[in-house]
């Protein structure tokens, strides 16, 4: 998402997130091929940031990384703006009762972020890894954070989803998303029907206040030739066992206000 709206500053933290969007060390002229920016002022920035350990050089090969400082500040932000360290043995109980891969995650600018992860008994390779963005239309924490949203935080976040197709039960537009959010409020908890994976399939619990504000979603996540939606739902009372023991801690945390909006 784009932050180039916030002058300088936004524009170089636009230039970090093409960096770790690779997944890989990346040269510069890739960059360049990617970037939204004339090549004198894209250098400018990169070498900013390098000057600023916030991106690292490789003289050798001529790749840029995240740099240390980055890595180091990502690390405080988990610390002090995730879940997840407060989470951390609800979820290493809730993964060894179930034996199926158990995910936890917060929404940041209308996306998902996985916090954190517990493999399955039998490891399954999915999308989902432990500081990775995903979509929030078409995942089951997306869908469950989603449904707990203040109504003009709502609009913004589905007025932000690309609603691309990546299987044929993913949602395509905001009225149908609407209409499960719904159910998944009055149920308490939803389901990705292999609407980003094919095979992939999970249930998902919210994480609230007492005041229904969201703090992150839980979920449970298997194939669909280990088991299926009745046998994810099946799981439901547990999760809420663990998502309200986790509510609970959290009460005596602080977090920031959740960030919806570029």
């Amino acid at each position: 998402m784009s932050t180039s709206g916030d002058g300088t500053v936004g524009k170089a933290l636009d230039v970090l997130d093409q960096v770790a969007s690779y997944g890989r060390p990346v040269r510069f002229a890739e960059l360049l091929e990617g970037s939204a920016f004339p090549k004198a002022t894209l250098y400018r920035f990169v070498q900013t940031l390098t000057n600023q350990r916030m991106l690292s050089f490789d003289p050798e090969r001529g790749t840029y990384s995240p740099g240390v400082r980055l890595v180091r500040l990502a690390h405080a932000a988990w610390q002090t703006a995730s879940l997840a360290p407060i989470a951390r043995a609800q979820i290493d109980q809730l993964s060894a009762d179930v034996g199926e891969t158990v995910h936890l995650a917060q929404l940041d600018h209308a996306q998902v972020i996985y916090v954190d992860k517990r493999n399955a008994a039998e490891p399954v390779q999915m999308y989902s890894q432990s500081g990775k963005v995903g979509p929030a239309y078409c995942t089951g924490v997306g869908k469950a954070m989603m449904a707990y949203l203040p109504d003009a935080e709502l609009d913004q976040v589905l007025d932000q989803q690309s609603y691309h197709a990546f299987t044929d039960t993913t949602h395509t537009s905001a009225e149908s998303l609407r209409d499960e959010l719904a159910d998944i409020r009055a149920n308490g908890y939803g389901f990705d029907r292999e609407e980003h994976e094919p095979g992939i399939i999970c249930v998902a619990v919210p994480i609230l206040t007492e005041t229904n504000r969201v703090l992150g979603a839980l979920s449970v996540t298997s194939t669909t030739t280990r088991t299926n939606l009745a046998g994810l739902e099946s799981l439901v009372p547990r999760i809420q066992t663990t998502v309200e023991a986790i509510s609970k801690e959290a009460s005596s945390w602080h977090f920031p206000a959740t960030a919806t909006t570029s």
